[in-house]
């Protein structure tokens, strides 16, 4: 089943301009009306040299150290690739942890594709996300050190084409309306206003199942709907990637 969500974009306040929070909270209709659910929320951290989000169960509580925090998206250098991991321990900063269990995973890599034209059009992007088992459970993928991260990440497979436990979608790509003179997608009354952030994600084997998609409805609001293989802290994470304002895909 596909479920329905909204995020809400909060800029209100001192620095929030720059810095905005992010809540994503599940739709659920009764045939009488549509109620929110909240589930968790992002947003951009300080001083960091590249984007980087944290993200929480507790809209209340985004500080690094929070309890409720459940993940963690974080940018390259030119805001083009974004890796998404979940609360454990970075073996970078603790180098000699012995329990692999309690090393962050990698839940998913997003890699937006450069255009080097620089027109502005649709965004390119690949979804890189961990395999499923036989068991229909994740596969952990919790790369050790910086001297074999090279080959277990998941961008890193994926750029090497090691294809082994891990699944790719991509963006569908729009297609041109001659009359608005804009690329176009149907989102089936879900988006309702024109955005380069708007997409949906396909996987090439099933063009025509839409496994998710997010899009503008108003100026801080976006509907998010996902469907298995993607569960909802990945989905989000997408998301809050999507936001960054990329100057090398645009």
């Amino acid at each position: 089943m596909t479920l329905q969500c909204r995020i809400t974009r909060d800029k209100k306040g001192v620095d929030r301009g720059l810095y905005p929070t992010y809540y994503l909270h599940l739709e659920r209709d009764d045939g009488k009306r549509v109620s929110k659910l909240f589930l968790m929320a992002g947003r951009k951290r300080k001083k960091s040299k590249t984007s980087n989000y944290l993200i929480s169960v507790d809209p209340t509580d985004l500080s690094r150290g929070g309890e409720s925090v459940i993940g963690k998206v974080r940018s390259n250098m030119l805001g083009t690739k974004f890796t998404i991991f979940d609360n454990g321990v970075n073996p970078d900063k603790q180098p000699f942890v012995q329990e692999r269990e309690s090393l962050r995973q990698e839940l998913v890599s997003v890699s937006y594709e450069t255009n080097v034209l620089g027109f502005r059009g649709p965004r390119k992007m690949a979804v890189i996300i961990p395999g499923m088992n036989q068991d229909c459970e994740r596969v952990s993928i919790r790369p050790r050190n910086l001297c074999v991260k090279e080959h277990e990440t998941l961008l890193a497979r994926f750029q090497n084409g090691n294809m082994e436990n891990i699944s790719v979608l991509h963006n569908k790509a729009p297609s041109w309306n001659e009359e608005t003179q804009s690329y176009v997608l149907n989102f089936h009354g879900r988006v309702t206003q024109a955005s380069v952030k708007n997409f949906q994600i396909i996987n090439d084997d099933d063009p025509e199942h839409i496994v998710m998609q997010f899009g503008r409805v108003a100026e801080d609001v976006f509907t998010m709907d996902f469907s298995y293989p993607l569960c909802a802290l990945q989905a989000f994470s997408i998301c809050l990637s999507s936001f960054d304002s990329k100057l090398a895909c645009e």
